[in-house]
Order: structure tokens, then C-alpha cells, then sequence
């Protein structure tokens, strides 16, 4: 049991506005493994006050790049150091297997520090440009206070996919982690408070979606930074054009997997199958809907489902634990909703659609795929956000990329094929923010984001760093120049 009763503001550790707090639930015990202090509209309001006096008045705006980039470094190095403690709590509060926390959860966070600390440092801030009938300096800027709202099945990750470079372009933070994973962010604000970022720069207050409504709403901030829902991105969207706020939003996928007819199947499942699985389904890059060539249907099923069974569900402290449960018991249900739906429109269950009866404590789902799927089905339409996936049978090609591109998202995809110049071409015509070739993946020097309803704009990659800058114009007069040239 951890109990937490102060909250980070500003840089420093301080009583909270009022007594409420909030329970930290194990998804896999359903056991309280936390509590800590619920911010209330005042704790926003002095966070980013806070925010907002640093911007405008303190130093780390206009700390020279690399001296902001060597703070990003150690908070890598502090992260780094800690990962032993980090990975189990976020295996307690989110349900994470313990192998997965550590890989991807912890150590998969840190290079997007140390990318855009190496980033910041090669990045031209100012140019000057020869324009039609002018010259001019052309700066940019750190966009301001900066509010970033993350999720809970991927919050240290995407939460640094966001601060990291709004530290490198010299922007403030106020960060809302989600009331089921706020253990990790404590260990964070520790070690940004060690690495030597200077006060008010950033808070980290863990709260609800009325947290979340006052953050966005609050007209010290310039910049909101969201991971979530599309519902809520539309909202959140919504108010930041009602004051014409900046924002960004990388929101919900269906996305696509296409395996050729070329494809040998035991391998071409074998590059899917993490991409189709992984965190019990709950990753909004999911490919939830497999397409396969109508003719090779039962064989791509008998592999899919025979590479799924082969995957353990049970404890996720356990090391050989690929399925662990589902957050919390609402997303039990809801997944279990989407079952019915499925089998209701017709769909054919092939695996699972229970509830594993050797785990009787604990949010479990089993592994579950349908065969027989319409791409007009629920479960091939909406986003499930659980161990559901969804086999499509097309003619051809032509009628693959129309099925992949039949849908309201498009932020993730891949192709499966022998001929990778075949793959390509695929990738070019399927409508999605990113993609992949006989296989998928992100990285933190890579631009991650999505077409339509999956988000607005880009995270990581030089893109990133963008996102958090202003460009401003300066006419200059004649003969002055100030860039040094080499």
C-alpha cells in the first residue's frame, strides 16, 4: 500500500487544497495498492499560475539549449536508475506484465529524453531569410504553459513522448496522468526534481476528467497535449478553438493488418502477433482487424489462433505472463459488450469470449478472435480497447486497402507479404499516420500520429519538437545580421 499526501506543484512537493483523495485499484487483485491527494480546481489553478510565472519570468526559457538538454539527460539517467522500482509499480496499478512493464512501460520511455535532448542541441532556433522584397529573422519560440493529459495504459511513455520536447523547446508543464496510474508519476517528479529543473516548471497532478475539463479550460495555458478518447479529443478540441488554443491530439485507432496472398503464414503471424495483442489489446495502435486472402481464410485463422493459445494469461508479476487483465472492471464489461455484439451480428467466435475460470480474482478477458467478420460490424468499427480481434476475409488487393481504409480512425497499419516492394505499395495507399512492412513499430526519432479521427498533428521525431515552438517574423533592416555565420 503506498499513500501519497502531497502533490507536486511547481516543482515542489505541497499540501493539497482539500482532504479528498483517491484509491489505486490493482486490475489484477482488485485490491487498493495506493491512495493519493484528488486536486481540486485551486491545486490547478496555483499549478499553473506556477506554470505560467516560469514561463514568462523564470530562467528556463531562456536557459541555452544545451544546458536544457543536459536536464533531460539526467532525468533519463534518474528514470533509468530507478527502473526496478518503476516497472513493478506500474505492474500493480495498471495490471501490466511485469515483462512488459519493464521493456516498453519504463525503459521504452527514456529515449524520447534523450533523443530530443541530442535534438535540442543541433536545432537552429534562428535563421535569417530572403524573402520576396525583405530579409528576416525568422525565431522560434517555446509555444508557453503547456497542459499534457495521458492516458493509463501507456502513462510514463506517453506522458514523455509530450514533456520531453516541450522541455526542449523551453515550454512549462502541467501534467494530468489518468486516477488509475498515478504511482509512477510520483517517482517521476522525484527525479525531475533531482535532475535540477528549476522551480515552476513542472507540475504533476493525477486526477479525473473534472481535472482534466479545468486544466484545458484554464486561460493560463497555451497548449494542450492529449492522449485519450476521441470523444474526449473532440471536446478538448472544441475548447481550445473556443479560445484558439494550440493542440494536439493522438487519439483512437481500428487499424488494419493486410497479409497478402505471398505471405507464408506461420511468419507473417509470427510479425503480427504483438502488434494484435499486446497489453491485453488496450493500445490505441492495435491491428484489432486482420485481413486475409479469402481463399487462405481458415489457414490464416488455425495460425492466428494457434499463435494467440500459445500466449499465457494469469498473474502479471509472473515472468512468462503475455495476458495480463484489463484495467478495471467498467473496461471488463465494455469488452464483454463488444463479445455479444460480435456474435450477434453474425460474427463466428473461434477463441475465448470468456472469462479465464483458473483466475477468479482480477479484470481477465480471454484472448478472443472472430472469423466471418463485416467490416461493417461493431467489433470491426468501433474501438474495443481489449483482447478482440477481428479477421476479415477480401477477393484481392484492391479490396483490402478499400476495407483498411473503411473507417473513421487511421493512425497505425502493416502490411504482411514476401515482396516488400509489393508491401510498399500497399503502404502508400492505405490512409494512416503510420505504417508498417512485415512488421511495425515507433520510435522516438520517427513522427507517431494519425489521419481523421485518430488526432491532429505529430509526436516525436524532429515533428515533436515542432509541435511546442512558434515562429515569429522580425523584419530586419538593411545590413544587419543576428546569426553568426560560419
Amino acid at each position: 500500500m503506498i499513500t501519497h499526501d502531497e502533490l507536486f506543484i511547481g516543482g515542489q512537493w505541497v499540501k493539497p487544497d482539500s482532504d479528498a483523495t483517491f484509491d489505486v485499484i490493482s486490475p489484477s487483485t482488485e485490491e487498493v495498492v495506493g491512495r493519493v491527494p484528488a486536486p481540486s480546481a485551486e491545486d490547478v489553478d496555483r499549478a499553473v499560475r506556477a506554470a505560467r510565472e516560469a514561463f514568462d519570468n523564470g530562467p528556463w526559457p531562456r536557459t541555452p539549449a544545451a544546458e536544457r538538454a543536459a536536464v533531460l539527460r539526467r532525468i533519463a539517467d534518474g528514470l533509468e536508475a530507478r527502473a526496478d522500482e518503476l516497472a513493478p509499480l506500474m505492474t500493480a496499478e495498471a495490471g501490466t506484465p511485469i515483462a512488459i512493464s519493464r521493456r516498453a512501460q519504463v525503459l521504452g520511455a527514456i529515449p524520447h529524453l534523450r533523443f530530443h535532448a541530442d535534438l535540442v542541441e543541433g536545432y537552429e532556433f534562428g535563421e535569417t531569410r530572403e524573402g520576396v522584397s525583405m530579409r528576416a529573422a525568422i525565431l522560434r519560440e517555446p509555444v508557453g504553459v503547456v497542459a499534457g493529459i495521458v492516458p493509463w495504459n501507456g502513462p510514463l511513455v506517453l506522458a514523455l513522448m509530450k514533456l520531453a520536447p516541450a522541455l526542449a523547446a523551453g515550454c512549462t508543464f502541467v501534467c494530468k496522468p489518468p486516477p488509475e496510474t498515478p504511482l509512477a508519476f510520483s517517482v517521476l517528479a522525484e527525479v525531475c526534481e533531482q535532475a535540477g529543473l528549476p522551480e515552476g516548471v513542472l507540475s504533476i497532478l493525477p486526477g479525473d476528467r473534472e481535472v482534466g475539463r479545468v486544466l484545458v479550460g484554464h486561460p493560463g495555458v497555451d497548449k494542450v497535449a492529449f492522449t485519450g478518447s476521441t470523444a474526449a479529443g473532440q471536446w478538448i478540441m472544441g475548447e481550445c478553438a473556443r479560445q484558439i488554443k494550440r493542440v494536439s491530439l493522438e487519439l483512437g485507432g481500428k487499424s488494419a493488418a493486410i497479409i497478402l496472398d505471398d505471405a507464408d503464414a506461420e511468419v507473417a503471424i509470427g510479425q503480427l502477433l504483438p502488434m494484435a495483442t499486446m497489453l491485453s489489446g488496450q493500445m490505441c495502435l492495435l491491428q484489432s482487424r486482420v485481413l486475409v486472402p479469402r481463399q487462405r481464410q481458415a489457414e490464416f485463422v488455425d495460425a492466428f489462433c494457434d499463435a494467440v493459445s500459445a500466449l499465457k494469461v494469469g498473474d502479471p508479476y509472473d515472468a512468462d505472463t503475455y495476458y495480463g487483465p484489463l484495467i478495471a472492471e467498467r473496461q471488463r464489461e465494455r469488452v464483454e459488450g463488444y463479445i455479444a455484439a460480435g456474435l450477434r451480428e453474425g460474427a463466428t467466435m473461434v477463441l475465448g469470449g470468456g472469462r479465464p475460470k483458473d483466475l477468479p480474482k482480477g479484470w481477465y478477458v480471454e484472448p478472443t478472435v472472430f472469423a466471418d467478420v463485416d467490416n461493417g460490424m461493431r467489433i470491426a468499427r468501433e474501438e474495443i480497447f481489449g483482447p478482440v480481434t477481428s479477421i476479415i476475409a477480401y477477393h484481392d488487393v484492391d479490396e483490402a486497402i478499400a476495407i483498411a481504409n473503411d473507417t473513421d480512425f487511421g493512425l497505425a497499419g502493416a502490411v504482411y507479404t514476401a515482396d516488400s516492394s509489393r508491401g510498399f505499395d500497399v503502404a502508400r495507399r492505405v490512409r494512416a499516420g503510420t505504417y508498417g512492412v512485415n512488421g511495425y513499430g515507433t520510435d522516438a526519432g520517427v513522427p507517431f500520429g494519425g489521419y481523421r479521427q485518430s488526432g491532429l498533428g505529430r509526436e516525436n521525431g524532429r515533428e515533436g519538437l515542432d509541435a511546442y515552438l512558434e515562429t515569429k517574423a522580425v523584419a530586419l533592416p538593411d545590413g544587419f545580421a543576428p546569426f553568426a555565420t560560419a
